[in-house]
């Protein structure tokens, strides 16, 4: 147990965000003096505020230090209350509050700080609401993404195992221990769906070679001796065994609910090409493990696209040779390192990163489940991690807080005038060839501050030369050289929404996430971008599910609870002329929120599975209470 704790709370205040109350309590044995607090919150004091009981000496994006009046002993079993009103936003939720804690001590030893969920003076908080039903099934197979057509007669029970018929190819065969290592690996204490050699009281299944219309398509065939599994299409045969294994342990699960096929057919191809889920890692790092079963949960749901969010303003997690201070600085966070302690980091210093060898065998992992790995190297803003990790980055006559954008990172940009910055991103480039495969690397581009780089004297040069307005068409310049580089390199760009400010890339070859609201989707679309929709306003997991103060989850973007994001359809807010610039959907999961596993599973769960379905299932096939019934099975985090 922490010898001192930290209890927040909010209270609502007429005509500003309304005032924090903090207590800290001295569980010691000893008298408490001559020190200074230290926290994270997502909820920031202003650089104009009023405190009362202390000072706020320093504040660096949601880091907060604060100092107790001169003189004050917090005496055992004693404590400290202070208040700070005038808050950058209104907090909405209880994790809105504190993210970490620690004292710096007299001595200058820093000391553990527990602490608490955010309370919102006056209300106590109950117990979550239950927000999926229990579903009903009109037709009794648990398959989710629900097929594009099915038409089955079911048995009375379902068979002991799967197993291929006698003659099966090699190929066919590691396919069926691929998804029964999947299986197990998902739900280590149920019985197996499939077995390699025949079972007393299985059935056999029959790979047959069929020519399809779509990547990924697949057809089955229940017959009273076998199933035919029907496909030429390695995306094909994996998503084929995975709806055998969901059928299986649906039937086994809830046999009062679901059974599994003894006739009939099911045809079944994605809806879109482009279905995909993002982790952020720089806010909240993910050790491995995690990693593969966040690619595996993804797989068993049909999803094919991980998009990996591995630098921000927070950390750079993504070993590079060239440039190993990214890792050794920009990964680490501690109170006498050069990244203070953000999300979750407290008294003792705190590195992750991702090495060489831990990509390897993340992306060998998801390619054996035909997820394909993008990366995602945040540019040119959320930089902060990196600027501090390579000071040649930066322009020396720039001033130091030219522009601050929230939360506070001042100048958390790359500078596009300083010629280093291309030199540098080449190598970062270079070397991610050799760890991902995919045709795609995301490159960020998202909120670059209003102002950036106009203060830079490099700039004014480079804004001279080029006949550039502000700092849109200066970001526009960069991401033009950017995609110049990685089209060099055999790559496409993809880009958050805001590439296409300042005029922009070239749109061949790229392709753009709608995140800010869906009617940015529509204007990129008529720009000619190829487009992926992921607004935040239904596909972000980490938004609140509900308007209460006790769901967990951010509140920007509104709530969102599973119904809505199961039942938001992307493409009907397209005009028809524009539909066939839609590639696809995203789920996008940000790591300010996720302090605890459970959070993880509660905003993430079933709302991931919702988008898989609405990726996979035209809209006229999907039926909330079906999905309801069958999603409460499925496995989390």
């Amino acid at each position: 147990m922490a010898d001192y704790r930290l209890e927040a709370s909010w209270s609502p205040v007429e005509g500003s965000f309304g005032r924090f109350t903090f207590t800290l309590f001295n569980l010691s044995a000893e008298p408490l003096s001559g020190f200074t607090l230290a926290c994270t919150s997502l909820t920031r004091v202003a650089d104009e505020h009023v405190a009362e009981g202390a000072t706020l000496k320093r504040r660096v994006a949601n880091f907060h230090e604060y100092s107790p009046p001169e003189g004050l002993i917090v005496k055992p079993g004693g404590s400290w209350r202070f208040t700070m009103e005038g808050l950058t936003n209104g907090p909405k939720h209880v994790t809105a509050g504190i993210k970490s804690a620690y004292l710096t001590l007299g001595d200058g030893r820093h000391a553990p700080v527990s602490f608490g969920d955010l309370m919102l003076d006056g209300m106590e908080q109950g117990a979550l609401p239950e927000l999926l039903p229990k579903g009903e099934v009109s037709e009794p197979y648990s398959l989710l993404p629900w097929p594009l057509h099915q038409a089955l007669r079911p048995g009375d029970m379902p068979p002991i195992a799967l197993y291929p018929a006698a003659g099966t190819s090699a190929k066919n065969t590691r396919a069926v221990a691929k998804v029964l290592a999947l299986y197990q690996r998902l739900f280590p204490d149920d019985d197996v769906p499939f077995a390699l050699q025949p079972v007393e009281g299985g059935r056999q299944i029959r790979f047959k070679g069929e020519s399809s219309i779509m990547d990924a398509a697949y057809e089955l065939r229940f017959t009273g001796k076998e199933i035919i599994l029907g496909t030429d299409d390695a995306s094909g045969l994996l998503y084929g065994l995975i709806s055998l294994a969901q059928l299986l342990h649906g039937a086994r699960h809830e046999p009062e609910t679901f059974q599994f096929p003894v006739f009939g057919t099911i045809a079944d191809q994605p809806r879109y090409e482009w279905r995909g889920c993002h982790l952020d890692v720089s806010r909240h790092f993910y050790p491995v493990a995690d990693v593969k079963r966040l690619i595996d949960i993804l797989a068993w749901n049909k999803l094919n696209i991980f998009h990996w969010h591995l630098t921000d303003d927070e950390a750079w997690r993504l070993e590079i040779k060239a440039y190993p201070e990214l890792t050794k600085i920009g990964a680490k966070h501690g109170p006498d390192e050069v990244l203070l302690p953000q999300f979750g980091d407290g008294a003792e210093p705190r590195s992750g990163f991702y090495s060489q060898d831990d990509v390897r065998e993340i992306v060998a992992h998801a390619g054996m489940l035909r997820v394909d790995v993008v990366p995602e190297i945040d540019i040119p803003g959320h930089s902060t991690a990196a600027l501090l990790s390579l000071p040649q980055l930066v322009e020396r006559q720039e001033a130091p807080g030219g522009y601050h954008p929230e939360p506070n990172n001042p100048n958390n940009a790359l500078n596009p005038a300083v010629e280093f910055t291309y030199e540098f991103l080449g190598k970062v480039f270079d070397e991610m060839l050799q760890l991902f495969p995919s045709q795609y690397i995301h490159i960020g581009g998202d909120e670059v501050p209003h102002g950036s780089w106009l203060a830079s004297p490099l700039c004014k040069m480079l804004m001279e030369r080029e006949k550039l307005a502000g700092t849109a068409e200066l970001q526009s310049y960069f991401l033009r050289r950017i995609k110049a580089m990685l089209v060099e390199r055999g790559k496409k760009l993809v880009g958050w929404n805001e590439v296409s400010h300042g005029g922009g890339v070239d749109r061949d070859g790229t392709l753009l996430m709608a995140w800010e609201k869906p009617e940015v989707g529509i204007e990129l679309a008529g720009e000619g971008y190829d487009i992926v929709m992921t607004p935040g306003q239904a596909y972000y997991l980490d938004m609140a599910q509900a308007e209460d103060w006790g769901e967990p989850g951010a509140g920007w973007a509104g709530f969102t609870p599973p119904e809505k994001t199961y039942s938001y359809e992307a493409e009907g807010e397209l005009p028809e002329e524009l539909r066939e610039r839609m590639r696809g959907i995203q789920a996008c999961i940000w790591g300010e929120n996720f302090a605890s596993r459970s959070y993880f599973n509660r905003l993430v769960f079933p709302r991931l599975s919702a988008v898989a379905e609405a990726a996979w299932t035209p809209f006229l096939r999907k039926d909330w209470l079906r999905f309801a019934a069958i999603v409460r099975m499925w496995p989390t985090l």
